[in-house]
């Protein structure tokens, strides 16, 4: 029998950046499922959603029937994944498990007990040198590209958040620019540009509308993700980089760079939009500027 649940209380539930009303509710499964995404962004909830069908189909229950032998049965099954896939998926169903207890759908926080596989932190591998950065640039003949793999870079930019801008979005400031970004959770930030990034960027839109995409395809639209991805890939590949370089690896480099050059790490948090300088400190540790190893006589 399934409960009707109504939070009656004033008070309201912050679920990692999403506030919720405590007078929503959920009846079913399909209603929860709404309530956790929503005012998250397209991509997270297309990522999600997918994560949770995934083990709404193994399992073939209500959530409310789910147990944690069920859930560690799910887990068994993604062993052919590779770990940091496993994290990913175990991630999204505990989080959605946890949120429908907070709200009273579920009676118990089932997911809580599991633990998630081992992931080995391969983030210093996904960090290049300042001189691949400036070799990739320097090597892309294509105008809008550059411009494109410099704000990547300088502004350390999500994909998404690049696709997104248009002209209304860059504004001069003094002698350069700024450019203002809708980020995770709907979250504004401005970040300033160096007179060099702004003078690759100036003259991109030559329509004169503030609307249109500041990087637009060859029939007028934004670049979609997978267009910026090919771009990245191919610069990449021009430069003499084998690895599998994506965009989000530019705001790695951003992030390391501008912490091994003395930036203040609120500062990197405040430009990347990260929601905790917890977030930022990771890229400390990936790449450190010194060690005790280096002390040592051998």
């Amino acid at each position: 029998m399934r409960r009707h649940i109504i939070l009656r209380s004033p008070s309201t539930v912050d679920d990692g950046g999403i506030t919720l009303a405590a007078n929503q509710q959920a009846s079913s499964d399909e209603q929860l499922l709404k309530l956790w995404l929503h005012g998250r962004s397209p991509n997270t909830q297309r990522a999600y959603g997918s994560d949770v069908s995934r083990f709404r189909s193994f399992v073939g229950k209500s959530l409310q029937a789910v147990t944690l032998a069920h859930l560690q049965d799910f887990a068994d099954s993604l062993r052919a994944l590779a770990p940091a896939s496993q994290c990913r998926v175990l991630s999204s169903v505990k989080s959605l498990l946890a949120f429908g207890h907070r709200i009273g759908y579920l009676a118990f926080d089932i997911g809580r007990p599991l633990r998630l596989p081992a992931n080995r932190n391969r983030l210093s591998e996904r960090i290049l040198a300042e001189g691949a950065i400036h070799k990739i640039l320097a090597l892309e003949p294509s105008r809008r590209n550059r411009a494109l793999l410099r704000l990547l870079y300088a502004a350390g930019l999500r994909v998404s958040e690049l696709s997104a801008l248009t002209g209304q979005h860059l504004q001069e400031r003094d002698e350069a620019g700024q450019v203002t970004v809708l980020g995770k959770g709907g979250k504004t930030r401005t970040v300033l540009l160096s007179a060099a990034t702004w003078q690759e960027l100036r003259g991109l839109s030559d329509d004169g509308h503030s609307a249109s995409p500041v990087f637009r395809s060859r029939k007028g639209g934004a670049l979609s993700h997978s267009q910026v991805l090919r771009i990245v890939r191919a610069a990449a590949r021009r430069a003499g980089i084998q690895a599998p370089v994506s965009p989000h690896w530019l705001r790695h480099a951003h992030a390391s760079h501008a912490l091994e050059r003395g930036c203040p790490i609120h500062l990197v948090q405040a430009t990347l939009g990260h929601a905790s300088v917890a977030t930022t400190g990771r890229y400390l540790h990936a790449r450190p500027t010194d060690s005790s190893a280096l002390y040592l006589s051998v």
